[in-house]
């Protein structure tokens, strides 16, 4: 592919930050917006306002949206729900605006959502066509998200959306927090470890990303995780393994978690068994398809072969 302007929403987050630098050095020029621009290649917008720099978008073959206030950042009170909708909707309706009011237009459109749009679906593997089961927030959100993305078909514009799973890096997300118990010896599980973690290595998140840019037939709704999905305690034991830490693995029980952190409970006790299967038969293909290898890259690199 020749080297393309990419402009990203959502830049300095756990994926954003990554992908930049990733595109950067397959030598795509890459744009970031942000509320508080700091040197060149960073734009102002504010969503929650309807600002942008409209320089921002000038030039650009393609925008990657992965803009979206942390989903288990804080506690879900009415206000945050509030926040967790608008700042994913309102990101992708104020590029809408910006890019139907321009002549060129960039051609490709990528967003991210999330496997929470299938609720909590036990045992059952979910397909890009499966419907969600169950009426919750986090079915809600992602539904709204995934609608705000489609408005950008009625442009021409080629649209990519990835339902992106549990995200495996060291510096943030999931793992982080599974991290902090395993360094004083204590594997915490939740609930009974049995529910189902479509996990992905961070690497692989971005990769897709890229391969969706650079492959022109790819449109639609892909589920973005490992083929291998992993349950919760199998994870954890996983984790302590790559990191070399003896451990004792108990449970947090779910009550406890649901006491804690109320509805948003959800983002670690639902069970997604998620199908990578239409991306694979899409062509894309995983550097780090298996869970032990994947976290073993993670915590000591040195030690993997390359793939």
């Amino acid at each position: 592919m020749q080297p393309s302007t990419i402009l990203i929403a959502g830049g300095s987050g756990l994926i954003g930050s990554e992908l930049a630098e990733l595109l950067r050095q397959n030598g795509h020029q890459v744009r970031l917006l942000s509320r508080s621009p700091k040197g060149d290649g960073q734009f102002y917008w504010d969503p929650a306002k309807g600002e942008i720099d409209t320089k921002s978008l000038q030039g650009v073959d393609a925008v990657i949206n992965l803009a979206g206030a942390g989903i288990a950042d804080k506690r879900w009170t009415a206000d945050r729900k509030k926040v967790l909708v608008e700042s994913r909707v309102q990101s992708a309706a104020l590029l809408f605006r910006e890019m139907e009011q321009m002549s060129t237009r960039p051609k490709t459109y990528l967003s991210a959502s999330a496997v929470g749009i299938y609720g909590n679906s036990g045992e059952t593997w979910m397909r890009e066509d499966s419907k969600s089961t169950e009426q919750s927030f986090m079915v809600d959100c992602c539904e709204q998200w995934e609608a705000a993305a489609d408005t950008m078909t009625l442009l021409g514009i080629r649209t990519v959306k990835f339902r992106i799973g549990v995200v495996m890096a060291k510096e943030g997300g999931a793992l982080a927090e599974i991290v902090k118990p395993l360094r004083f010896g204590l594997g915490a599980y939740f609930g009974n470890g049995q529910a189902w973690w479509p996990w992905i290595h961070r690497e692989d998140v971005c990769r897709a990303f890229i391969w969706a840019l650079e492959n022109q037939g790819v449109a639609g709704v892909f589920n973005l995780c490992s083929p291998n999905t992993a349950r919760g305690k199998a994870l954890v034991k996983s984790t302590a393994k790559a990191m070399r830490q003896v451990a004792l693995f108990l449970p947090a029980p779910a009550f406890v978690l649901q006491l804690i952190f109320g509805e948003m409970s959800a983002v670690i006790l639902n069970s997604n068994r998620v199908s990578a299967e239409k991306l694979i038969e899409a062509g894309f293909e995983f550097k780090w398809p298996e869970l032990d290898s994947a976290l073993l890259d993670i915590f000591a690199p040195h030690l993997t072969v390359d793939h």
